[in-house]
């Protein structure tokens, strides 16, 4: 039988035209891609997490040497923030890219972290993916991956 499936999300063809708190945690994950190190594909990557708490974090991506032993942002804060904060749910995930000339989606592995995290924590994570000044945003990380891996 077949079925339909629909994602629902918003797109902003500005950066500003977020609401003022995903402006800024767009602009926090800007600022993490200068901590990048990426040697290989010269594609810095930030991410930034905001908490239930009000706390803000953020993390970028780090290639290396022994490919594949690098790690994407998105990863990065996410165990980190399991790892420290696992008490303070995450509510919502800013993605950005240098250099930026679209906007930046996780990849597949991430795509699985960030609904396992939204599993564990029991309330969604808002995802905000943004780039060359635009932004599209998805209520829930499940809209990423409808098809997601369960054990």
């Amino acid at each position: 039988m077949k079925q339909i499936l629909e994602i629902a999300y918003n797109h902003y063809n500005a950066i500003e035209e977020l609401p003022t708190a995903d402006c800024e945690l767009v602009r926090e994950a800007e600022e993490a891609t200068k901590n990048a190190n990426a040697p290989y594909s010269n594609f810095h990557v930030g991410a930034a997490a905001r908490l239930k708490s009000g706390r803000t974090l953020h993390a970028s991506n780090f290639e290396s040497e022994v490919y594949p032993a690098g790690l994407c942002a998105e990863r990065s804060l996410l165990f980190y923030l399991e790892s420290n904060y696992a008490d303070d749910p995450i509510e919502a995930l800013a993605i950005a890219s240098d250099p930026s000339e679209r906007e930046c989606y996780p990849c597949g592995q991430c795509r699985q972290v960030i609904v396992d995290v939204e599993r564990r924590q029991k309330s969604p994570i808002r995802v905000i993916m943004s780039g060359a000044g635009t932004a599209t945003v998805l209520d829930s990380a499940e809209m990423l991956l409808p098809f997601t891996f369960k054990l």
